[in-house]
């Protein structure tokens, strides 16, 4: 019988909870010595979860921090186990031995929060230490504050120039290291603006607006092609309706024209001459109060809101003190602890406007069909955090009970005074910290339980993690061990370690995070609903992949390439893919693939891709998460891909065990996949080399590729459209996908697209494949797109199983496939448009129609046969985003 002492394997949160957290994995049948007498437990618990330690009766709150986070369903014992049905589901998902519970012992129940006027009391001024009130930061013009970093951003004004800005960043990558004082020449693309009237138009303007100003910003020039729903005339127009001191920052706006390569050099040279002018500032003694700090947590889990979220909030406390500001976000996850962060107010206005955005949060979610219970993530509730109101009750920790709320901001609104702020805000942490840098927040403070490596582009992350076991496994990617507050060492002790290396990286030093050089960046994603009149589509589960047939046309053009066999399959080339099971593990896939393409690349096959990708975290579940799953297990299944290895982050809800479930159940040999996880395996460099040597392993002893001569039954192509098509254009796609289909091929369609209306001719076909659904044969297909945006229709036909994407554009290119070549047209095209060099075939509508058939089938088999290369990707403008559907929405 194994017995410990009660502070030994546990922790109560607030003297007087009836739950304690175990700090270590106890198994059933453990004895603990707790003052009010010996108990023993009824199941295993992990570390993280929670067991009675006193006796709570049926219908009786359990709470942590004296504030309920669930209600009991029946009399609970002191030693049992605290289980709700969503933990229950969680835990039975993952791969780990458990002896658990048949039945939850509490429902995610708690009474609504009510304002009490007549007791309500005005809190005090915030009053700190006295502690260091000077650090060393870039001092900009009139009203845009002090710098903590002196960065070049390259914004991409909507999704459609974010392939542009990353290409261009890419060119100027080195010129940044031969500048001694600015820290970075940095690309802000985001999946925003593409599609026509977004709901969120109000919110990314304000963002953009936001980071043109931000002191960190030393130039900027912001990139658009100039007809889409968010670009560069409406951000110019915003942001002086709005009184942003655009003057005061050296900036440009450009449009893509008169081709993407001529752009290119454009922009560079318009960045490089600002080079002298942004590196000439200097770093200069400035007053603490001129920091303002955001305040984030991701990954969290049961000790963020006893470790790491209280030494934020004693950091932020100070700040404040000297005048400075702190920003905290994420609105869903302060439902249930209003009691807490009401405690302490500037005024009743504040409070009630506090309460108007938690609940127009919720009416929103609701609309979607949605609460915010779906926030907490797998890793969140593997790491004991059962429901929304227990991560929401850790969460708003990150204001110091001595600390009031002083403001409530809309998403991405500038902080214009010192205090307390909120701002609105998803859960998703990369969406939230987008708007909490575009408020004005010039350092991050990102608390995480489980460690999630996440980083900024132009703001300092100091990353806080909360349990030094966690930070033992994760020393290299975490800046800061407030797990040593368990072990013992004073909170005040911490605070004056964590306030003196925030000033240090402030001034200069760089993150753990800055140093591992990859970050990221998200703004708070458009919704489809508005309103509860809107019709609800649900896109639908799986159709029956069954082919429309077709009748051949009066002329099918000659066609042959030279692929090779791969799984009893002929593909134009094999690939090995790393499958990013979330955003948050996207940036260590692209830095796995540089360095494999560098140290395997010559041995077969040696072509790496990825496809980095903005979704598995802070999304609500349901329709959205199946398009997710969906999609991601379509490229896995792709006929390219020779060798897949799935990296999780390791705390999203899609992690590996998730994914896992997904392909097993869909019949996938899940054997023959690479597992990893950037937490669990050790942090990035560990992981980096575990994947290394996953691939090495698989290619030992591969076999040349088979070189094969294939027709048309081998030839797997999508055909669709952007922009406006001609009917004879149009009526031309129809005819080479007839030809396609006839003879043996595969061909998928949008069902959307103008070329499916030329398809149906006077009947309406319904489409055969759901949005990323694998054909199971080969014909004509429509997909369904419960989607307009462009880079989302391209990811779904990829994850069809086709090796090749036509697309019909209107007048200038639009983004490729990353792993899938995207041959783009278009017709009647002058002679004398800088588009013509970025188009792949330029057809002219006088033209006979078999020639420019076969002059496209001529081009289709030099792209599969290796002889040419699809623009897009000889550019770099390329993209790639999954759809979340009519109802999903950022939670």
């Amino acid at each position: 019988m194994t017995a410990f002492a009660f502070d030994d394997v546990a922790r109560l949160p607030m003297p007087g909870d009836n739950v304690a957290i175990a700090t270590r994995r106890l198994e059933k049948g453990t004895h603990i010595a707790t003052r009010a007498g010996p108990l023993e437990l009824d199941a295993t618990v992990l570390e993280g979860h929670r067991f009675a330690c006193t006796a709570i009766a049926q219908g009786e709150h359990v709470h942590s921090w004296n504030l309920p986070f669930g209600t009991s369903l029946q009399d609970i014992a002191p030693g049992q186990y605290i289980c709700n049905d969503g933990m229950l589901e969680a835990l039975r998902g993952r791969s780990v031995a458990l002896d658990l519970p048949d039945e939850p012992n509490f429902i995610s129940e708690i009474p609504a929060f009510q304002l009490d006027e007549e007791t309500f009391q005005p809190g005090p001024p915030t009053r700190g230490l006295g502690l260091t009130s000077h650090f060393q930061g870039y001092a900009r013009k009139g009203e845009r504050g002090t710098g903590t970093r002196n960065c070049i951003l390259l914004l991409g004004t909507s999704s459609a120039a974010g392939g542009f800005v990353r290409v261009l960043e890419d060119r100027l990558r080195n010129d940044a290291a031969s500048l001694s004082h600015v820290d970075g020449i940095v690309a802000v693309s985001h999946t925003e603006g593409g599609v026509p009237d977004p709901n969120n138009r109000e919110m990314v303007l304000r963002t953009l607006a936001g980071y043109l100003v931000h002191p960190n910003v030393g130039a900027i020039l912001a990139v658009d092609y100039g007809s889409e729903a968010i670009n560069n005339s409406l951000l110019q127009d915003y942001l002086k309706a709005q009184g942003y001191p655009l003057d005061q920052v050296r900036h440009s706006f450009m449009s893509i024209a008169p081709s993407f390569e001529k752009a290119l050099d454009t922009a560079a040279e318009q960045v490089r001459s600002w080079y002298d002018e942004v590196n000439a500032v200097s770093r200069v003694s400035r007053p603490v109060s001129d920091l303002k700090l955001a305040l984030q947590c991701g990954g969290s889990d049961a000790f963020s809101g006893i470790s790491g979220n209280p030494l934020a909030a004693w950091v932020a406390r100070e700040i404040i003190a000297h005048g400075g500001a702190a920003n905290l976000a994420e609105t869903d996850e302060l439902i249930g602890a209003e009691p807490y962060v009401l405690q302490n107010v500037r005024d009743l206005a504040t409070a009630h406007r506090f309460l108007e955005v938690v609940e127009r949060f919720k009416q929103r979610a609701a609309r979607h069909g949605h609460s915010a219970e779906g926030n907490p993530s797998g890793g969140n509730k593997f790491r004991g955090l059962y429901n929304i109101f227990l991560k929401s009750i850790g969460a708003a920790m990150k204001r110091h009970p001595d600390v009031r709320l002083d403001w409530v901001i809309e998403y991405g609104e500038l902080m214009a005074k010192t205090g307390f702020y909120f701002m609105d805000s998803p859960g998703n942490d990369l969406e939230s910290i987008a708007g909490q840098v575009a408020s004005g927040s010039n350092i991050i403070f990102f608390v995480t339980g489980n460690g999630s490596i996440t980083n900024f582009p132009f703001v300092p992350t100091v990353k806080i993690v909360t349990t030094s076991e966690r930070f033992a496994l994760l020393n290299e990617d975490m800046d800061v061990n407030a797990g040593l507050y368990l072990d013992g060492t004073e909170m005040d002790t911490l605070g004056q370690s964590l306030y003196d290396l925030t000033l240090t990286v402030c001034g200069g030093q760089r993150s753990v995070g800055e140093r591992a050089g990859h970050s990221q960046i998200q703004l708070w994603r458009n919704w489809s609903l508005e309103s509860d009149s809107e019709p609800r589509i649900e896109p639908s589960t799986p159709l029956d992949s069954k082919a429309i047939p077709v009748q051949p046309g009066d002329f099918v053009p000659d066609f042959t390439y030279e692929g090779q066999r791969l799984r009893q399959q002929t593909v134009p080339h094999a690939i090995s893919l790393i499958v990013p099971t979330s955003l948050c593990s996207g940036q260590i896939a692209n830095l796995a693939v540089r360095r494999l393409n560098q140290t395997l690349g010559t041995r077969r096959p040696g072509n790496f891709a990825t496809i980095v990708h903005h979704e598995g975290c802070g999304v609500s579940s349901g329709s959205s998460e199946e398009l997710y799953a969906r999609t991601l297990a379509g490229y896995i299944q792709h006929p390219q891909v020779a060798h897949c290895l799935l990296l999780e982050h390791g705390c999203e809800k899609t992690h590996n065990d998730f994914m896992f479930h997904v392909l097993d159940e869909g019949g996938v040999d899940t054997s023959q996949l690479g597992w990893a996880s950037v937490q669990l395996d050790g942090g990035i460099v560990k992981v980096l080399d575990k994947i290394e040597t996953w691939f090495q392993e698989q290619m030992e002893d591969e076999p040349p590729a088979v070189p094969i001569i294939a027709g048309w039954d081998q030839l797997r192509v999508a055909i669709a459209s952007q922009g406006s098509v001609s009917p004879e254009s149009s009526a031309l796609l129809a005819q080479c996908a007839r030809a396609i289909a006839s003879q043996g091929g595969l061909v998928v369609v949008p069902a959307h697209a103008d070329v499916a209306r030329s398809l149906a001719g006077s009947q309406q076909q319904q489409p055969t494949l759901a949005y990323a659904q694998r054909s199971q044969e080969h014909g004509l297909h429509l997909m369904e797109c419960p989607t307009v945006h462009w880079v989302e229709i391209l990811s779904g036909l990829g994850a069809t199983g086709v090796d090749l994407i036509l697309v019909h554009v209107d007048q200038y290119p639009v983004q490729g496939h990353p792993l899938i070549p995207t041959l783009q047209m278009a017709t009647d095209l002058p002679e004398a448009s800088g588009w013509r060099g970025d188009l792949d075939l330029v057809w002219n509508s006088g033209d006979n129609p078999e020639d420019r058939m076969q002059d496209l089938f001529n081009i289709v088999s030099d792209v599969l046969s290796g002889r040419h290369q699809a623009r897009s990707m000889q550019t770099g403008n390329v993209d790639f985003q999954i759809t979340r559907g009519p109802t999903g929405l950022s939670l």
